[in-house]
């Protein structure tokens, strides 16, 4: 069998098998996270990002590859989770932009949009790093093109990418000092691995295990988030905006030669005409959704730049009577607020446990998204509480190197004023919030508070998941851990002596207060005696001691 040219169906059947393959392997993906912590999730983030990719094209199967690639790129940007899952987005977004005029492809173009996707990716990370799933893309592209020059066959193609793919994985321990010394090869690197064998298989007629899709899709995701904005109307009588009003805009060439599209100046233009803004769009389609008192005015707008498909207007001031009811009396005296009263500002902060979530809440942020540790929240997460939370400015704390390109990616696609503050844990979230200050200027907080991160020092206790060596350490699994700014130092049988040593490495002269977030696996005899210690140790230091209710891990320090 040879396949010289392939069409939107069946590269909409490609990406089913490789996000399949990839969700059936992931938890082989997150077992290969460098360090043997708990929540290394690699797999996790790239299975549920890719699933929402795959979900948007089930819904969009047609014989025209371009639109098929522009759904794919769609669904993977609002599912976007963690570093790798963002980078797999990217891969495909520019991937997607080189086919967006063919109704199929042939082998050479075929390589030449791997090509495209690894051009976007790496313009997307701001310090590529290489021994990643970057380097693995890029070797995998370049192997595509030789291959495309030589075959007709895109089978040929795809089967040479799949071996270079993998020949460039296995070398990436050589590229990246730490995974040879742990023994592994990069988790997000092996993930992209399994999303092409998927692909190759498809092509090749062959069935690999499966799992079945089951991420909601991105109509479902914006659709629930609007429709609890709704919801969160204090009284009927006070809806300025009264028309929840959501349209997609099919772009049109000839419209777009007179009037070209520019999604910044179309968000900017449309905000003019009512409030709770959301535009997502690709090269091919923009949905929007407004709340407007008018909601013509946003029909004629949109059609400068094409034709209108699958528009919805509901009145929300008889939906808000019919569902909500008098109940919301009763909130408007809590707080007296309604939707057109917007904050100056608006913090939304992303952290695990209860204890350390009301943490946040009690210094100033406006809500927290439950994440972290185990579970990334994905570009739309982010999204829907940037919007919930009603501001002008939004200042966004990840507290997680993995979750903050994510929260990047979030902001290239809300409409307002939208500060990342790059925090890679909760101590640094913690310190860059106490120094935000709600009288100064965007500008001026963002420099306050990124400049309170190298303040800080992070220090956390967890245990490992599997055997490994690394950083001059033989660990086994079960042996509690000391990490000091993400680098293993100290391991222990004991979580109590793994404390103690951790914190005897990291305190100094010049630490003046000592924060502990203690987990929900920590008993309070446990407790006591790390506090005696502390006081003990550290007598000049200041202590404060928090329940963080935090899983994974049971001691959190914040050092400054």
């Amino acid at each position: 069998m040879s396949i010289t040219s392939i069409n939107g169906k069946r590269f909409a059947e490609m990406i089913i098998q490789g996000a399949n393959h990839l969700a059936a392997n992931a938890k082989m993906v997150d077992a290969l996270n460098v360090f043997p912590v708990p929540d290394g999730d690699t797999g996790t983030n790239m299975n549920l990002s890719m699933t929402s990719g795959a979900k948007e094209v089930q819904n969009n199967v047609q014989e025209h590859i371009g639109k098929v690639g522009a759904s794919l790129s769609r669904g993977l940007l609002m599912g976007a989770r963690g570093n790798s899952g963002v980078i797999l987005s990217q891969l495909f977004r520019g991937f997607s932009k080189s086919i967006e005029n063919k109704d199929s492809i042939n082998s050479q173009e075929f390589a030449g949009a791997f090509e495209a996707g690894v051009e976007t990716a790496y313009k997307a990370v701001m310090k590529p790093v290489e021994g990643t799933i970057l380097t693995v893309a890029k070797d995998a592209a370049k192997q595509a093109v030789i291959s495309a020059n030589k075959h007709k066959d895109i089978i040929l193609v795809m089967d040479d990418i799949v071996k270079e793919a993998k020949a460039s994985l296995n070398r990436t321990p050589d590229l990246l000092p730490v995974l040879k010394e742990v023994g592994v090869v990069d988790s997000g690197g092996q993930g992209l691995v399994l999303v092409y064998e998927g692909f190759l298989a498809e092509l090749r007629g062959e069935k690999l295990p499966e799992t079945p899709l089951n991420m909601p899709s991105m109509d479902e995701l914006v659709s629930a988030e609007h429709h609890m904005n709704v919801q969160g109307h204090i009284n009927t009588e006070d809806i300025v905006y009264g028309y929840c009003t959501e349209f997609m805009v099919k772009l049109e060439a000839a419209k777009l030669a007179k009037n070209p599209f520019d999604e910044e100046t179309f968000r900017k233009d449309l905000s003019g005409y009512g409030d709770s803004l959301l535009v997502i769009s690709d090269d091919e389609v923009v949905k929007v959704h407004i709340h407007s008192e008018e909601p013509g005015n946003c029909l004629n707008y949109g059609q400068q730049y094409g034709s209108l498909i699958k528009l919805k207007i509901e009145n929300m001031r008889e939906q808000h009577s019919s569902i909500v009811g008098e109940t919301h009396a009763a909130l408007k005296a809590d707080n007296g607020k309604t939707q057109k009263d917007k904050e100056e500002y608006g913090v939304v902060s992303v952290a695990m446990g209860s204890g350390i979530s009301e943490l946040f809440k009690s210094i100033g942020a406006s809500s927290v998204i439950e994440g972290g540790q185990t579970m990334n929240p994905s570009t739309e997460d982010i999204v829907k509480a940037v919007e919930d939370a009603n501001a002008r400015n939004i200042i966004i704390l990840p507290n997680n190197k993995n979750i903050i390109m994510a929260a990047e990616q979030a902001a290239q696609v809300i409409e307002g004023n939208v500060i990342v503050i790059p925090s890679r844990t909760v101590p640094q979230g913690m310190a860059a919030l106490l120094a935000f200050n709600p009288a100064l200027s965007p500008e001026d907080n963002k420099k306050a508070m990124e400049e309170a991160l190298s303040h800080v020092k992070t220090g956390q206790v967890t245990h490992a998941v599997r055997d490994t060596s690394i950083e001059g350490l033989e660990i086994e699994a079960g042996d509690f851990m000391g990490l000091a700014e993400g680098k293993i130092q100290v391991k222990n049988k004991n979580k109590l002596e793994a404390a103690k040593e951790l914190l005897s490495n990291m305190m100094d002269e010049d630490s003046e207060i000592l924060t502990i977030l203690y987990g929900e696996d920590v008993n309070t005899e446990e407790l006591d005696e790390l506090v005696s210690f502390c006081k003990e140790t550290f007598e000049d230091a200041e202590l404060e001691i928090h329940n963080g209710n935090q899983p994974l891990y049971p001691f959190i320090f914040s050092i400054e």
